[in-house]
């Protein structure tokens, strides 16, 4: 039978599994790994098999013997996942959700999020490819190369829940880790892509088993010296606080942001603050913003997988002058972007159109992702 989500169920290959039906956790990870190498996220629920996700499709996996998970098979698996990890066991049981890292030697490792739900316990894995991806891999703009010749300032990657930012922001980190003598601190929570020293000198530390918090770790990152601060999420108000202070004291600032285009992401920094602040906080982001890189994944016609959409927004003298001037920017900044394709901007629509023209793309697929579906039918038109 067919899931609902167009998959088949994925049979795996389990040795000696137990009447119980309860599988060891890493033999189970293996084999919901091995199943497909499209496999971008695990989720173990009760009162469902366990679930892979595959170019954004849950689809539930089978073998022989093996059972719906039971509350205490997840609490099992959340269990052997956290391990001995007391700042995460507090988290969880205070906070009734926790992160960490986990990590399969020699096959893959994770980020994970635990938490409760009706008084039992449910994961989510979020595989991370154990080589760092590079620009050409990703399908972004080769542009983002410039972001290495950066001194200071801040870089924002923004997308959904599953829309590749860790990896982009990954390929950035990595091209300036090749390509510069410098200072690289992140700050992540959990830690995902491991860099070594390359050119650079890369101190990794996560929150909660490093630092306590975000926030503390930036405050100590500028007593560090470092030249590069990786920033895994901005939170919050402290957190933006923080990451202005470290641009603007000549550090090059890399961060992500849930938000889905440039315009709803400098909106999210100025409304973190009260309305006598706004003024104040554009002005600093004028000063400070570099770029606002935000992307999508759209599925691919032959259901190979999805590519990266990226809409590029450089912040030169014009958009500095509509941030600090309170401009629409639901006005202003999109036609900036469109403008400024001679200076490597680019906008979501006319790089969808681009994959759909390729053929990399169908177009009804593509008139879901866009952002103005109007748009984009005249830019297929012309």
């Amino acid at each position: 039978m067919v899931a609902a989500t167009g998959y088949a169920p994925i049979s795996l290959t389990l040795d000696n599994v137990p009447a119980s039906g309860a599988v060891a956790t890493n033999a189970l990870l293996t084999a919901m790994l091995r199943a497909n190498n499209q496999v971008s996220d695990l989720i173990f629920s009760p009162g469902r098999p366990p679930q892979v996700e595959i170019n954004g499709q849950l689809v539930p996996v089978e073998a022989r013997g093996l059972r719906p998970l039971l509350a205490d098979d997840t609490r099992r698996i959340a269990a052997d996942l956290i391990g001995s990890n007391k700042p995460a066991i507090t988290m969880l049981r205070e906070q009734g959700s926790c992160d960490i890292s986990y990590g399969l030697p020699g096959l893959a490792r994770f980020r994970v999020n635990v938490f409760i739900q009706r008084g039992s316990c449910a994961v989510v894995m979020r595989v991370i490819p154990t080589s760092i991806p590079d620009f050409s891999s990703l399908g972004v703009p080769q542009t983002l190369g410039e972001i290495a010749d950066l001194r200071d300032g801040i870089v924002l990657v923004t997308g959904g829940r599953g829309s590749g930012k860790s990896s982009t922001l990954a390929a950035i980190l990595d091209r300036i880790n090749q390509t510069r003598t410098c200072h690289i601190i992140t700050i992540e929570d959990p830690i995902e892509f491991l860099h070594n020293h390359k050119q650079a000198t890369v101190h990794q530390r996560e929150v909660h088993s490093d630092a306590p918090s975000y926030t503390q770790a930036l405050r100590s990152a500028l007593r560090q010296a470092p030249n590069v601060i990786l920033v895994g999420e901005i939170r919050d108000r402290e957190t933006i606080e923080m990451a202005f202070e470290a641009a603007e004291t000549g550090h090059l600032v890399l961060s992500t942001l849930n938000t889905v285009n440039a315009v709803q992401t400098i909106e999210r920094i100025v409304n973190a603050f009260s309305g006598v602040e706004q003024k104040g906080i554009r002005t600093r982001l004028a000063r400070t913003l570099r770029r606002v890189i935000s992307q999508r994944l759209i599925p691919r016609i032959d259901g190979s997988g999805r590519v990266a959409v990226v809409e590029l927004l450089k912040v030169n003298a014009r958009a500095c002058e509509y941030l600090e001037q309170g401009a629409r920017l639901d006005e202003t900044i999109p036609h900036l972007i469109k403008q400024g394709r001679s200076d490597g901007m680019q906008d979501f629509d006319s790089a969808i159109a681009e994959l759909v023209l390729s053929g990399v793309a169908a177009e009804d697929t593509a008139l879901i992702y866009s952002s103005d579906p109007t748009e984009l039918r005249r830019l297929l038109q012309q």
